[in-house]
């Protein structure tokens, strides 16, 4: 789903990561590649952050749904597509992007995005990565 959403884009940020911190998968993730995301002009921030939800307002529930990308020019990208939006823009990650955007490959990151969403907290409680 992408929709607009006015974002002030004053410093150069190539958009903001935004992610279910409560999710231990999730905020690991994020952790690890915070500093690199940053390097190339990703911001991060959880979902549950008050900013983020005033900003998107979709209801609670649809709004965790989904790891989220918020662009400079209000466009909202989600799930699967904001691992393919940020490896486009990243010179090393776009071999990634190029494979996952054919046609199979880009039906398989989809379909393992969705499974990853529906079951990331029994993942994170199975690996004990506690948000």
């Amino acid at each position: 789903m992408n929709r607009a959403i006015h974002v002030d884009a004053g410093d150069a940020v190539r958009g903001w990561i935004l992610y279910d911190g409560h999710c231990g998968f999730c905020s690991r993730w994020v952790n690890f590649w915070r500093r690199t995301l940053a390097r190339h002009g990703f911001k991060t921030a959880a979902l549950e952050e008050e900013w983020v939800r005033q900003k998107l307002t979709m209801p609670y529930e649809e709004l965790l749904t989904d790891i989220r990308l918020l662009t400079p020019r209000g466009e909202l990208v989600s799930g699967a597509n904001v691992y393919l939006y940020v490896t486009r823009r990243i010179w090393w990650a776009r071999p990634f992007s190029a494979i996952f955007s054919l046609p199979g490959f880009n039906w398989l990151i989809h379909a393992g995005y969705r499974w990853f969403a529906r079951n990331r907290h029994h993942i994170s409680h199975a690996c004990r990565l506690h948000g």
